[in-house]
């Protein structure tokens, strides 16, 4: 099974060259390998953008999308760069150094939360590379200025902003993606709505995941003590869920289901509708999307396969803002009876028997491997003999060479280090310590598979990956 984990696919003759460098090109060292890579990356770079009779985008502009974003080639030369850089600074840093600045990394974390807090990339938005002093942005949103300037010197220095002249910042290539779409007056007059339609700035400023993490050491050395080290830091039986719906955390929920959405959207539809296969089910076959939500991914499968049948199924609430979404995005569907939405919670029996096709998209890491398998299970057991399950999920690499994982350029770890496993590498943390869930190895969901009557058919990559269940 050719998984082509973590790489995808590599078409301009540049990024060729990074994996196959001539015999004389070769470096002696590992050392000089990856300034190798930094060097050929650079210049694939470089070239694409002369060719377009553009230049690279500087790290002191603010962000501006270029048709080149969406090269794949190029995307993945920019991972090769971020990959031989980091391993580079890790190897010639001092090690001392290296685990200061990780042990303080949490300050990361704090100061982007204050920062879009604070709406200072908002306030900054309109200055322009000349940025604004640190008492200019005071005047503006009330914090006292010589703390202001140590958060942003902070983060300038991790070019996060742009220090331009001594206490005056600006926004940068980075910063600027932290602007919301509202403006300071609407942002003022309700600010509870501040978060709607930006989802980056939404994310950076769920920062609850910041004091849970304190308790990650505690909630790992006591094991069965608390459902994860959230519960223990909030003192809440409750799940992180159950928590954000409690009526004083309704902001809370708010924000994160704009950081999700922004999330949800990114994925194309192709991800669903190759994973599910509908063009080659029968007319009127069934597919149940478990957990899910409002039902935006069935929407896009509906639009692809109009033949075929659907339910959405979640709880009371996400099924309520369900009948909203499909009232306004496709209601003559709903009206048809071709969607149907379900009130249904996939810890109790599966009402739906016999489906062609049940799946779920990034549920089953929000899970133990215990309540994973009791989800699954309850699918299991409504499904027929010709039915599947497909989950769609991220995949976690491992940091070494593993049977279906593709070649690299040497010297580089096998899953591209914080350029190919970085994101999962860090959610999968974020499970442990929110949800006491996690990101899995292709292993472990053949594994769930196998302890819960499902058979692990075939593995699809993508930006998500979808595994195929054969009922067994």
């Amino acid at each position: 099974m050719d998984l082509d984990l973590p790489i995808t696919v590599y078409n301009s003759k540049h990024s060729a060259e990074l994996f196959n460098p001539t015999p004389m090109a070769t470096p002696a060292s590992p050392l000089a390998a990856l300034a190798q890579l930094i060097s050929a990356g650079v210049q694939t770079l470089e070239d694409a953008y002369a060719k377009q009779g553009i230049p690279y985008p500087s790290l002191d502009a603010p962000f501006q999308p270029t048709p080149l974003d969406f090269d794949p080639a190029l995307f993945q030369t920019a991972h090769l760069i971020v990959a031989a850089a980091s391993q580079l600074i890790a190897t010639v840093r001092s090690p001392m150094e290296t685990i200061q600045s990780y042990a303080a990394s949490m300050h990361v974390t704090s100061t982007l939360g204050f920062v879009v807090d604070a709406d200072i990339a908002d306030v900054l938005k309109d200055a322009g590379p000349k940025g604004l002093h640190v008492k200019d942005i005071a005047a503006v949103n009330g914090i006292d200025a010589d703390n202001q300037a140590r958060v942003l010197r902070f983060l300038s220095t991790r070019h996060v902003f742009t220090e331009v002249s001594p206490n005056t910042f600006a926004n940068n290539r980075v910063s600027s993606l932290l602007v919301k779409t509202k403006t300071l007056e609407e942002i003022k007059a309700d600010p509870e709505a501040k978060y709607d339609g930006a989802p980056l700035a939404a994310i950076a400023a769920s920062t609850q995941s910041l004091k849970a993490s304190g308790f990650l050491s505690e909630f790992l050395r006591n094991p069965g003590s608390d459902v994860s080290a959230f519960n223990t830091a909030f003192k809440t039986p409750a799940t992180m869920w159950e928590w954000r719906e409690e009526p004083h955390n309704a902001w809370r929920a708010r924000r994160f289901a704009v950081g999700m959405k922004g999330g949800g959207d990114m994925f194309p539809p192709s991800i669903f509708t190759e994973g599910v296969a509908g063009d080659k089910l029968p007319a009127d076959a069934l597919i149940v999307d478990v957990g899910g939500s409002v039902g935006s991914v069935t929407l896009k499968l509906a639009k692809a396969f109009p033949h075929l049948r659907y339910i959405v199924q979640d709880l009371q609430k996400e099924i309520s803002e369900g009948e909203k979404f499909w009232a306004t995005s496709a209601p003559e569907l709903v009206a048809s009876g071709r969607v149907q939405l379900q009130v249904h919670n996939f810890f109790e029996p599966q009402p739906v028997k016999d489906a062609a096709v049940y799946f779920m998209r990034v549920v089953i890491h929000d899970w133990a491997d215990a309540a994973a398998r009791e989800i699954m299970k309850n699918t299991r057991t409504a499904a027929g003999a010709g039915s599947k399950l497909v989950l769609f999920d991220l995949v976690m690499p491992y940091a070494c060479a593993a049977p279906g994982t593709p070649p690299v350029p040497f010297p580089l770890l096998p899953n591209l280090g914080v350029a190919g496993a970085g994101f999962v590498t860090a959610l999968d943390i974020e499970m442990m310590t929110v949800f006491n869930g996690k990101e899995r190895t292709v292993d472990e969901f053949r594994a769930l598979g196998e302890a819960t009557g499902w058979k692990l058919e075939e593995v699809k990559p993508g930006m998500l990956f979808a595994f195929v269940f054969s009922a067994v």
